[in-house]
């Protein structure tokens, strides 16, 4: 399976074209909106989701509620496009919009101009934004359905927001009854406090969104090469996230600090199968999930654009100049997570294909039937 988006934060919309995808699943428009709403949710979001109503247009790829094995095309609109149409505008207009040249620390505004030699960095901003995720988001919804139908699920939940933090319990109708999407009650006052806090210092808050993909099938990936690693791709998958700074599998950073017999999972049979009495390499070995839950967690970075700017420059002067301030969130913790949930299973639902070929969804069940029961080779009578 591939996937690209394209449109920018303020043009007409963005777009997710996916190929790959078996014919035969079932899909629909109002599976991909529920999880378009849930990234639109959560305490600390901007003006700009007070604006938008994100819903998908399946243009292509779909018919009668079923993937034909045609490329999809997903279509989500930008409401706010009409106030942005002569600056977003296509062709040249007669009264050219006012370059934004001052440069904010954090984004990608100075390194993307630096790259493509852009000297408005409205250029850059649009499609730096974030923005982009609801097209990944209508993507990993399809990519859900694909895995729903070998049994496995994926689930996000907040794990910290600035200092305050909570051990995920991974309790589905308690996390999006959080605004924050903490199953932890506590926490999540907590956490909407220290937001609102930042909100009225100016300023912005980071955290850190645990990831759980369960009932995964065993096998997939490759220690073959360095790139079919299933580990690598997953993290590059979620460092691709704007504001993602860091992942770990399980508690990477802790066990890395400990012995080895307290580390790695014993090995055990039961019922004709291998289990493990822990999970502490987070559902992977080798770069090939090993059938237990693959436990992910993904830190990000505080969002850089502050309503009380930081000392920048600007960037065709070079003069100094406060950095340019763009309507923004306060913290996207919660959002984050749905768009994780979104790239973790895109990366599942392309190793599940590779692994057992994307004709069709009979087919590939099929094979998923075959394979399992290979794996129960044992016999302890």
């Amino acid at each position: 399976m591939r996937v690209l988006t394209a449109g920018e934060s303020h043009g007409p919309g963005v777009l997710a074209v996916i190929d790959g995808v078996p014919a035969g699943l079932a899909v629909s428009p109002a599976e991909i909106d529920a999880d378009l709403r849930r990234r639109q949710l959560g305490y600390g979001r901007g003006a700009r989701q007070k604006i938008e109503r994100d819903a998908v247009r399946i243009t292509g790829g779909v018919r009668q509620g079923r993937t034909t094995g045609a490329p999809i095309a997903l279509q989500i609109d930008n409401r706010d496009a009409v106030n942005w149409e002569r600056v977003m505008s296509v062709e040249p207009v007669a009264e050219p919009p006012d370059a934004v040249t001052r440069l904010r620390p954090g984004h990608a505004d100075l390194a993307g101009a630096l790259k493509f030699g852009h000297e408005d960095v409205r250029d850059v901003i649009e499609r730096a934004s974030a923005r982009e995720t609801a097209a990944r988001v209508a993507a990993g919804a399809v990519a859900k359905a694909l895995l729903r139908v070998v049994g496995t699920d994926v689930l996000s939940e907040t794990k910290s927001i600035g200092d305050v933090s909570s051990e995920p319990r991974f309790n589905r109708d308690a996390i999006e009854a959080s605004e924050v999407r903490s199953s932890d009650p506590k926490a999540s006052t907590a956490m909407i406090a220290a937001i609102a806090a930042a909100r009225e210092a100016g300023d912005t808050l980071g955290g850190v969104v645990a990831l759980r993909a369960s009932a995964v099938v065993p096998g997939l990936g490759s220690f073959a090469e360095w790139d079919r690693r299933l580990d690598g791709r997953i993290a590059q998958a979620l460092m691709s996230i704007q504001s993602a700074k860091g992942v770990q599998f399980a508690d990477a950073f802790v066990a890395s600090h400990e012995r080895g017999s307290a580390v790695h999972d014993p090995i055990a049979v039961e019922g004709g199968a291998f289990v493990r009495s822990r999970n502490r390499a987070g559902g992977l070995e080798g770069g090939v999930t090993n059938g237990e839950d693959i436990v992910v967690e993904i830190a990000f970075k505080p969002i850089s654009t502050l309503m009380k700017p930081l000392p920048s420059a600007d960037l065709r002067t070079g003069a100094p100049s406060p950095a340019h301030v763009e309507r923004s969130d306060v913290c996207v913790i919660p959002a984050a997570g749905v768009v994780a949930e979104a790239m973790l299973a895109l990366v599942l639902a392309d190793a599940l294909c590779e692994k057992f070929g994307n004709d069709s969804v009979d087919d590939l069940c099929a094979a998923v039937e075959r394979y399992r029961q290979r794996l129960r080779p044992i016999d302890n009578r």
